[in-house]
């Protein structure tokens, strides 16, 4: 875990930059999930596990006044840019150096564990999960969203070569130059091939909350048109000099990723197969006594 959060160190301030942009659409969505919790626990004690640089903490903490909030992540830099972020914004946020192996937390400490696009990136997840039910309250609820569905991961890869393939094309009809310096990919992509450990079947994510001793177990999928619309563009934007992205475009991108993310919310999540979807969310709750 070391060199994962040396790595993370090095690259928070621009991962708030690159990542968490692309991500918070998603991960905020996450707060509408467990909205009736709150309203029955309005002054509940919430972690964020895998926090980063905070886009799921700092919109709980504004949302819901009452409610502690605590961003736990093994990235001190991660966490001083949360810090920053909350300061900045008024809001009160804890934070903890620690990973979700090892929780620094007493047992039933808090009512809701939950993080967005964290559990493929723990090596011993049943560990973990063993954590997650230690701390959380009887009764209490554990939900992750934004985790790669195995196969989900490889659909994607049509629309990411694609889009590779007529980037000379699309940057002629914006009128934008090529990237000059791919630095940030460069160091994106080896980020990436340390820290992204898993993918993942339902079936696994459902066996390991139930063998943790969780109950009321629920795996869903989660972006398929959306998915495929972001990667499509986002492959076409990394090709391009910043600068030279038309604000428009930005819009049409932006705008057209929450539509589609609304559609397959309402349209497809409920009627297709979980592993077909790019990422899988998984609700469960830690039985009362």
């Amino acid at each position: 875990m070391t060199e994962m959060a040396a790595r993370y160190d090095l690259r928070a301030r621009s991962y708030g930059r690159c990542w968490a942009p692309v991500l918070a659409p998603a991960a905020l969505a996450l707060l509408d999930a467990v909205e009736p919790m709150i309203a029955n626990a309005p002054a509940a004690w919430l972690l964020d596990a895998g926090t980063g640089s905070g886009t799921l903490a700092i919109a709980a903490a504004r949302r819901w006044p009452l409610v502690r909030v605590v961003g736990l992540d093994i990235s001190a830099g991660m966490l001083a840019t949360l810090k920053a972020n909350a300061e900045r914004a008024g809001l009160e946020v804890q934070t903890e150096p620690a990973d979700a192996e090892r929780l620094p937390f007493a047992d039933e400490s808090f009512d809701l564990v939950l993080g967005h696009a964290v559990l493929h990136h723990i090596p011993d997840l049943p560990r973990a999960f063993a954590e997650f039910e230690r701390v959380l309250a009887p009764g209490g609820t554990l939900l992750f969203a934004g985790e790669p569905s195995r196969y989900g991961d490889r659909l994607a890869g049509v629309p990411k070569l694609a889009a590779g393939t007529v980037a000379p094309l699309w940057r002629r009809a914006i009128g934008a130059r090529a990237l000059a310096s791919h630095t940030d990919q460069v160091a994106e992509a080896a980020l990436e091939r340390v820290v992204d450990v898993h993918a993942f079947a339902p079936a696994e994510l459902a066996r390991l909350a139930r063998e943790a001793g969780f109950a009321e177990v629920r795996v869903s999928g989660e972006e398929l048109l959306a998915n495929w619309f972001g990667w499509t563009n986002r492959t076409l934007e990394a090709t391009a000099e910043p600068s030279d992205v038309p604000w428009a475009w930005r819009q049409y991108a932006y705008r057209g990723y929450l539509l589609l993310q609304e559609l397959d919310r309402r349209l497809l999540e409920a009627r297709l197969p979980a592993a077909i979807f790019y990422n899988l969310m998984i609700a469960a709750r830690k039985p009362e006594r």
